[in-house]
Order: structure tokens, then sequence, then C-alpha cells
């Protein structure tokens, strides 16, 4: 990878770390040619990844490979990497005392609805994954194309809690797509 430009390293945080935080580390780090690294962590983790987050990805052809809920822990850690950018994507994350990052990164708060929180039909259940799914998708594909060499500091900051800000819209009701 000599030659390479910067990596940045982005750091997904939620409670339990078992569905919303590793489909965004999963899709981000599916996604080919950007110049981001995807972790995902917990303040709380489950120990095991959700199921039915599991098969959304299979079912997107993203590979969940090392795929596995950790404490956030891991990354406060003096061996760990440097992290540039942090989103919270739960609610009670976002209002938890974070560890203390090394280096300052930048952070949004991104929250999406929990889909493992989701009780009812099968179904219904993989309807819920995958529409979080599709909302995590649209907000990382905003970061991505976010022109990050000609942003600094508070710009940054803005077009980051901007994205977080997007709306979760419901796909149409007709099912055409």
């Amino acid at each position: 990878m000599s030659g390479h430009s910067t990596i940045y390293n982005v750091l997904f945080l939620c409670t339990g770390n078992s569905a919303r935080s590793l489909l965004a580390e999963a899709y981000l780090n599916s996604l080919p040619g950007t110049p981001f690294r995807a972790f995902s962590a917990g303040s709380h983790p489950t120990g095991a990844p959700n199921e039915t987050a599991l098969e959304t990805l299979k079912t997107a052809k993203i590979s969940i490979d090392g795929l596995r809920s950790k404490s956030w822990d891991e990354f406060s850690a003096e061996d760990a990497p440097q992290i540039d950018f942090i989103f919270t994507v739960c609610d009670n994350a976002a209002s938890e005392v974070c560890p203390i990052w090394p280096g300052h990164p930048a952070s949004a708060h991104w929250p999406f609805e929990d889909p493992a929180a989701f009780v009812g039909p099968e179904v219904e259940k993989r309807a819920v994954f995958l529409e979080v799914f599709r909302q995590i998708r649209t907000r990382i594909d905003l970061f991505v194309n976010l022109p990050l060499q000609s942003l600094e500091g508070m710009a940054l900051q803005c077009e980051l809690n901007g994205i977080g800000q997007q709306p979760s819209a419901k796909p149409l009701a007709d099912s055409t797509s």
C-alpha cells in the first residue's frame, strides 16, 4: 500500500454493537476505492452479531468475515488504531460518557431506529433491518463523497452533523423497485 493516500479510520458506536454499528462497519468496508477503514464497537456489547443483521449483509452480498460484537474499550487501548471519525448510531450511545479518544477525532450523531428491538413476524423484522440498512447506506454514501481535503474543522463538523440530520425517508408505498 505504499504511495497510497491517507487512510481515515472510522468508528461506528452503539450500545450493543450487534446490528446498526456492524451494518455500518461492513458497508463502509465493502466500498472499493475509498480512503476509509471502518470499525465498530459498543458501550455494552452483546457479544455476538445479530443474526438478522448478518442475513441483511449476506443479502446485500457484503462480507461478514471478521464481524464481531466488541467493546469500545478496545479502541481506547494504546495499540488501537488512531480514529479519525466517530459516529454514534443509536441514541443510547450518544448520551453515554465515551472514552477519551486520542487525536480528537471528528464526531457526529447519526441516529437510526434499532432494528433488533423490533418485535413481530420474521418477514416484517427483515423489512425493518433492510430499511435501517438503506438509511445507513445513504448516510455513508454522503459521507464518503465529502471533499475531505477541502473541508476543515468547523466546516467538516457541520457537514457531518448535517448527514446525521438526513430524514429517514420511508420507501414509497408502491413496490415497483
